[in-house]
């Protein structure tokens, strides 16, 4: 039951949005291209970050890119 707590979980890693330009979903609402976003928790397709809404939500990786 990890969701119950992600958002107030330790930030993993930075992430940039680069592009909200999805084929299949709506996402240009929740996410800004070149800003940084907090990823909470990973999968191997996914990041769940605190987005626009300031919930958390799950997107693909490649709207991303990582800040090193």
């Amino acid at each position: 039951m990890i969701h119950l707590n992600w958002q107030n979980r330790e930030t993993m890693k930075i992430v940039e949005c680069v592009h909200a330009d999805a084929e299949k979903f709506i996402v240009h609402h929740k996410l800004t291209p070149g800003r940084q976003y907090d990823v909470k928790n990973e999968t191997d397709e996914f990041y769940f970050i605190v987005d626009n809404s300031e919930r958390i939500g799950g997107f693909y990786k490649n709207y991303f890119q990582e800040i090193k």
